[in-house]
């Protein structure tokens, strides 16, 4: 447990070991959300690409691509048909 004090100002300074594990860096912004009257925030980069990851899961799949290295040849393809060669 962490414990931050509140500034005149409404601000929070996030202790360093909490920045560290959410991977946050200067000028970063952070999600704050409630759940069942509680309070939590996470890295909105790390959040928005948890929910990507999310929506994206099985897709390749439905596609009928079954490992990676099939979806780094149907790349390969287009990259040459956009290229024209």
């Amino acid at each position: 447990m962490e414990i931050a004090k509140i500034s005149s100002k409404g601000q929070v300074t996030i202790p360093v070991s909490v920045r560290k594990k959410l991977k946050l860096k200067t000028g970063d912004k952070i999600v704050i959300f409630e759940e069942n009257g509680r309070f939590y925030f996470e890295n909105s980069a790390m959040l928005a690409l948890k929910r990507a990851e999310e929506a994206f899961a099985g897709e390749a799949a439905k596609a009928g691509f079954e490992t990676e290295e099939d979806m780094q040849d149907y790349m390969r393809e287009i990259r040459k048909e956009i290229r024209g060669y």
